[in-house]
């Protein structure tokens, strides 16, 4: 045997020793390895009774037990013949667990070599063994059979059009379920001619879709799906067969190859619409900009063939190809809770991916191990790659490590089936596989379609110019539908005619269309999810600055705070638990001086009250990074989870609140997506500091900042954001505040940076008490959440309203000759010195909503103080960061302001505390007296070091 043989870890002393396993345990071995030696035990039975010999029989009787016991090992000799079976059932577990690597899934390329090949010398055999019987047949379902038959079953199961991967899954019952599956005609689907011209009639649309598109407009862009064109009968067959076995809703997220055929064929939208966009009209509406035709979401009531109405949502996605995966997977979840929050099955979410994207793309990983994450599971979901083995310009070969482009799809232990595309009825048969897996086991699986793109990347490119060879086969291939046609010709299925009777009536209809579409002057884009945003409106910046009622009845305020207070008297609780909730019952019934979780878990228990949702999520946001929200407390002996805020009233709205995955792409992907498509839930993101965020840089520029623009889309999603420097170094000083602000335009979101619990509490109750939803960026405290000057009283919170800017509440008008503008928890720093020297030409203002700007406001401030003839901006990051370049463009009179801030850093602090402070303190010191001027240049290396 040579050194890649299969049997060098298949000695018969591994045998033996998962035998002697099987014997003492059943069930703790494979399940085809348990069938076996359920046959091994009957074969030995009858061995022993053949010879007539017992063994216990032959010990008291002194015979030489050396014949049937193996003298160094005390265990059984293994007859040859049975040393064979052991052999067969080897390879069985080989094809099983390597099958996939030698199969004809390729239709344009020869695969690459794999070893130990499946051929019979690797597994101890010869030609002369292929008509042996061998009893392991039954392993496979096949009852005893020769060696070629048995081969030639698993050739078939394993090596054909489809290869699976699944032997890595720790579940026995798993393992065997898919067994089954597979075993039933050897993973070769049967289908009646009816289903099989269904089949050819979905082909058909899809081919003939793309070349319509080709011919009538020339060198446009549409990521055409020619060479994957089986996904549009891969879709139908998942989305019929899923309508029997009871879902009634479908979300699905894709990026572009292929988009416009799926959302003609699949989804039904008018193609006089995509032949709309194809023409560049503008659109009906002002109140946004659209974009690409292969951007735009959909929604769409499909009525399946046994006449249930489903619903069907594709999501809207940007040009970063992954950024779609998480957003679908929130708004399946947010589905899921809202209309089916006891069978999630119901919703079933379909990620269509790129083979370099999935890949390439780190939000894949963070969403695949999303998918058994309590606060983000959705029941599994079906990833289907479209696999046309090049990436732009890129060969499979230079876009990854692993062997298989779905290798990630292995971190979940999801099985991965790999088909040729070429092959629409392998294409089906494992699309239903897949559907099946996900409704009995509510996991993930993979679907591999492996084929060819006929085209560049786009049908303007030049694909020659880097893969020529491989372009020259693409160019004789002819397309799945002729290929399919011709074997059901051959078949008897159908006759020369069909196809081309279903190409011109098909082609006809989208004449029609075309038609239709030139009669229109503008396009007119279909909102996405209309049905989840009923009663809601789209406003404009200055509605977004109209003021919102935002008090709650007092006595009612009280009840919740009761709720808040209180701990459950039969449990038993850490010390600083029962003081810190001690302490919270003091604030709000003695002192009248609440803080800042106070004012936030009251935001919650107020609109929980009212019957909106509230759901958070982010890193260790139950307790909170900075240890003040306890949102969920632990029973000390048992951790038993007591969440106050499900405590409110019996027909109060639900509250969750989960800490997620060390992720905040994919998490701030899928709550964003939540919010999408639950408008009534206050669904919050935490940052475990403002800086981490930038790790989610992508959705905030693609969807939160972007969306209502490109794709009429409102978002109510809340970022909370710790913001604010303290010593702490660059990582945890800085969320970027600049960041969000440049983003800012017209009316896209509010941004703010609040400095007092009513202020919170407010903001957080106007986010929801509007009849419109934009997204929310507050750069939320961490020292502030225990200053004792950050603090409200109750009347603030029951009668008071959200001040987006607040003047000092002690200034004398008269006095006062420098009025000073600043933001967040640098206006205690200076109300300190402030308080400490007695400066009463001093006034402080607070901005506390930086977008939309109070411009009017502010100016009035100004007018205001008569006697300011120094007007300051003043800002504890550096030039070049924090809200100072915002208000230039934002603010007409930022002209004159004074600037006090840190010098131009590429860096938000220096690591040394020491360094900190004294950058802290020049700024300070120069709000205070502009003699002192930090900006100056340094006059040495050593000043320069220094400063």
């Amino acid at each position: 045997m040579d050194k890649y043989s299969f049997l060098n870890a298949a000695h018969t002393s591994y045998f033996s020793a998962l035998y002697d396993k099987y014997l003492v345990n059943p069930d703790s071995v494979e399940p085809s390895w348990r069938a076996f030696f359920q046959g091994f035990d009957f074969g030995l039975e009858s061995l022993l009774d053949e010879t007539e010999i017992n063994i216990n029989e032959a010990a008291a009787d002194g015979l030489p037990l050396g014949e049937i016991i193996d003298p160094d090992t005390g265990r059984v000799r293994i007859p040859e013949a049975l040393e064979k079976e052991f052999k067969v059932v080897k390879m069985i577990d080989g094809y099983r667990s390597r099958g996939h690597l030698f199969t004809k899934t390729n239709p344009v390329r020869e695969r690459r070599k794999y070893y130990p090949t499946p051929d019979l010398e690797n597994f101890g055999f010869t030609e002369d063994d292929l008509d042996t019987v061998f009893s392991a047949g039954q392993i496979i379902g096949i009852g005893p059979s020769t060696l070629r038959v048995i081969r030639k079953h698993l050739t078939d199961i394993y090596c054909d059009s489809i290869g699976v991967e699944y032997m890595y899954i720790r579940s026995p019952e798993r393992i065997e379920w898919i067994q089954d599956w597979l075993n039933v005609n050897d993973n070769h689907p049967q289908y009646s001619p009816e289903r099989k011209k269904h089949i050819l009639k979905k082909l058909n649309e899809a081919v003939s879709f793309e070349s319509f598109l080709h011919t009538k407009y020339v060198g446009q862009k549409r990521f055409s799906l020619e060479g994957n064109e089986s996904l549009i009968p891969a879709l139908d067959a998942i989305v019929e067969r899923a309508a029997e076995l009871g879902v009634e809703q479908f979300v699905m997220g894709m990026a572009h190859r292929g988009r416009l055929n799926v959302l003609t064929n699949i989804f039904g939208k008018q193609a006089s619409d995509i032949f709309n966009e194809f023409a560049g009209k503008d659109y009906e509406e002002e109140i946004f900009d659209g974009d690409v035709k292969y951007h735009l979401g959909w929604t769409s009531v499909r009525k399946a063939e046994n006449g249930k109405k489903l619903s069907m949502n594709i999501a809207p996605n940007p040009s970063h190809l992954e950024t779609v995966g998480p957003v679908v997977e929130g708004i399946t979840r947010a589905k899921q809770d809202r209309h089916f929050p006891d069978d999630f099955a119901k919703v079933l979410p379909i990620i269509v991916h790129g083979d370099a994207a999935i890949a390439g793309q780190g939000v894949v990983y963070e969403v695949v191990q999303m998918a058994r994450l309590d606060g983000y599971h959705t029941n599994g979901t079906i990833h289907i790659v479209v696999n046309n083995q090049i990436g732009f310009t890129t060969n499979y070969l230079d876009g990854r490590s692993s062997t298989y482009c779905t290798d990630v799809g292995k971190v979940t232990l999801s099985p991965v089936l790999h088909v040729n595309a070429d092959d629409p009825e392998a294409v089906v048969h494992a699309s239903l596989f897949a559907l099946e897996y996900r409704m009995r086991y509510d996991r993930d699986v993979f679907l591999d379609l492996l084929g060819y793109r006929k085209y560049g990347h786009n049908e303007g490119d030049e694909p020659k110019f880097t893969q020529p060879k491989l372009y020259k086969a693409i160019a004789k291939h002819k397309n799945v539908r002729d290929i399919y046609a011709a074997t059901l010709i051959e078949q008897g299925v159908i006759g020369d005619d069909f196809v081309k009777q279903l190409e011109a009536s098909y082609k006809a209809s989208l004449e029609e269309e075309l038609e239709d579409s030139r009669k229109e002057d503008k396009t007119i884009i279909t909102p996405f999810m209309a049905d989840e945003w009923k009663g809601f409106v789209h406003v404009r910046e200055w509605e977004m600055m109209d003021p919102v009622d935002t008090t709650f009845d007092k006595e009612k305020l009280t009840k919740i705070a009761k709720v808040l207070t209180e701990l459950p008297s039969d449990k038993k609780f850490l010390r600083k638990i029962q003081k810190l909730v001690q302490d919270r019952k003091k604030m709000y019934f003695e002192s009248d001086s609440l803080d800042w979780a106070m004012g936030e878990l009251l935001a919650y228990g107020t609109l929980l009250e009212e019957g909106f949702g509230v759901r958070m999520s982010g890193q260790d946001v139950e307790r909170g990074t900075f240890s003040h929200r306890h949102a969920v407390i632990k029973v000390e002996d048992s951790e038993e989870e007591v969440m106050q805020l499900s405590m409110i009233s019996d027909h109060q709205g639900k509250f969750q609140i989960y800490n997620s995955l060390l992720s905040e792409y994919g998490v701030l992907g899928f709550d964003y997506g939540y919010a999408m498509a639950s408008p009534n839930t206050l669904t919050i993101w935490e940052a475990q500091f403002g800086d981490f965020s930038n790790g989610g840089q992508i959705v905030l520029d693609q969807y939160i900042s972007a969306a209502e623009d490109k794709w009429k889309l409102q978002n109510g999603l809340v970022m909370f954001l710790p913001h604010g420097y303290e010593g702490q170094g660059a990582e945890h000083s800085s969320a970027r505040m600049e960041r969000y602000l440049q983003l800012c335009a017209r009316d896209n979101m509010y941004v703010a940076d609040v400095t007092t619990p009513a202020q919170m509490f407010h903001i957080l109750r106007r986010q929801m008490k509007v009849k419109f939803r934009k997204p929310l960026i507050i750069f939320t405290p961490k020292s502030l959440l225990r200053h004792p000057k950050a603090v409200s009283t109750v009347e603030e919170f029951s009668s008071g309203s959200f001040h987006e800017v607040i003047d000092d509440p002690s200034a004398d008008v008269r006095k006062v000759t420098t009025l000073v503008f600043c933001t967040g928890k640098f206006y205690y720093d200076l109300l300190a010195v402030k308080e400490e020297t007695q400066r009463d030409d001093m006034a402080l203002v607070r901005v506390e909503q930086l977008f939309p700007l109070p411009s009017d406001r502010m100016k009035d401030i100004i007018k205001k103080y008569k006697n300011a003839d120094d007007i300051v901006w003043a800002q504890e990051e550096p030039r070049n960061m924090g809200a100072w370049s915002h208000m230039m463009m934002h603010f007409s009179d930022a002209h004159i302001f004074r600037v006090a801030s840190r010098r131009f850093y590429a860096s938000p602090a220096a690591g040394s505390s020491v360094r900190s402070k004294m950058r802290h303190q020049q700024v300070i010191d120069f709000v205070f007296d502009k003699s002192k001027n930090n900006m100056t240049k340094p006059k040495s290396r050593k000043e320069y070091i220094k400063l």
